[in-house]
């Protein structure tokens, strides 16, 4: 099992930047891929960005590219989402997630181990 834990979230006026991250305690994160997930008040939850186990593969929702990029330190067992150019829309609780499958998920159900969520709030 990893347990995963989220930061980086606050407030942040439109056009800035955020950078999130998700540390993983137990096993090697490296073995795990992994998704950046959020959700907003009254909406489901939706995937922002997904990497590969072996991080040759990276995903990302239209609304994001060009704007988020996701990125993993497997020395410290941790992932990052960098967020720039932020946008009122981007405001939501984004959460990680991991899964020992080998590919690349864009679906919730497609994972096992979830963090707590971290809030990031942009103001207009």
């Amino acid at each position: 099992q990893v347990q995963l834990v989220e930061s980086g979230g606050g407030l942040v006026q439109t056009g800035g930047s955020l950078r999130l991250s998700c540390a993983a305690s137990g096993r090697t994160f490296s073995t795990y891929a992994m998704g950046w997930f959020r959700q907003a008040p009254g909406k489901e939850r939706e995937i922002v960005a997904a990497i590969s186990r072996s991080g040759s593969g990276t995903y990302y929702t239209n609304s994001v590219k060009g704007r988020f990029t996701i990125s993993r330190n497997n020395a410290e067992s941790t992932r990052y989402l960098q967020m720039n150019s932020l946008k009122p829309e981007d405001t939501a609780v984004y959460y990680c997630a991991a899964t020992e499958r080998s590919g690349l998920y864009s679906k919730a159900s497609s994972y096992d181990y979830w963090g707590q969520g971290t809030q990031v709030t942009v103001s207009s």
